[in-house]
């Protein structure tokens, strides 16, 4: 190909003197670093249906245990039913003291995770990989989210005419909280915290200790 020949088609394309932009993409491993459980939530940020639907997409590409793809999802808003959701969870179960989420910064969208069969290990195996893809996508999206395992199964099932068992919530929204991980050694507390200041700090052990010599 000639030289300066791209040159010479971006100009022709966008006008002589325009600039180029390089598109950067997150890598996987920043990605992971934002993907923190968060318990607050930007007021007056509303995710849309889309959003959630796009982040729900995810798994159409993902594994799953003998590729059996039992999980089903219902999107909720919050014009059809978040905050019903929010007064049936508990979050921040190592913070109790702090009866979290702080008001007015409840989440106000939520992802419900239906099992189609009884739950077992291979469910387990797809639930798991299907919340930390979803969560994954959410933070790509410039979003952030929260796994709950901790709600009322029979009110959410009736409130919202689930055909399926709910396994597991998803909260998303645009966090408002500041978390860090703190690096620790294997033996040491691994509860997360938060300091006077409200700053959350998640413990994880440093990645040398977990290998098996």
């Amino acid at each position: 190909m000639a030289d300066g020949y791209l040159e010479k088609r971006y100009e022709e394309v966008f006008g002589r003197g325009a600039r180029k932009t390089v598109v950067r993409h997150a890598s996987l491993e920043s990605i992971m670093e934002k993907n923190r459980s968060y318990r607050g939530y930007q007021k007056d940020f509303e995710v849309k249906r889309e959003m959630l639907e796009r982040i729900v997409a995810v798994n159409a590409k993902i594994a799953s245990a003998k590729n059996q793809q039992a999980l089903r999802f219902k999107l909720v808003t919050r014009d059809t039913g978040a905050d019903f959701i929010v007064q049936n969870i508990k979050l921040g179960g190592l913070l109790p003291e702090l009866h979290l989420p702080f008001p007015d910064t409840e989440p106000n969208a939520f992802i419900i995770i239906c099992g189609t069969v009884p739950e077992n290990k291979f469910v387990d195996i797809d639930l798991g990989i299907a919340a930390q893809s979803m969560l994954l996508k959410a933070t790509e999206m410039g979003l952030n989210g929260i796994m709950i395992g901790a709600f009322n199964k029979a009110k959410i099932t009736e409130a919202f005419q689930l055909p399926y068992e709910p396994l597991l919530l998803l909260a998303i929204g645009k966090g408002c909280e500041t978390i860090k991980l703190q690096p620790v050694d294997e033996g040491e507390k691994l509860a997360y915290y938060r300091d006077e200041h409200g700053v959350q700090y998640v413990p994880k052990i440093r990645w040398e200790q977990l290998l098996i010599p």
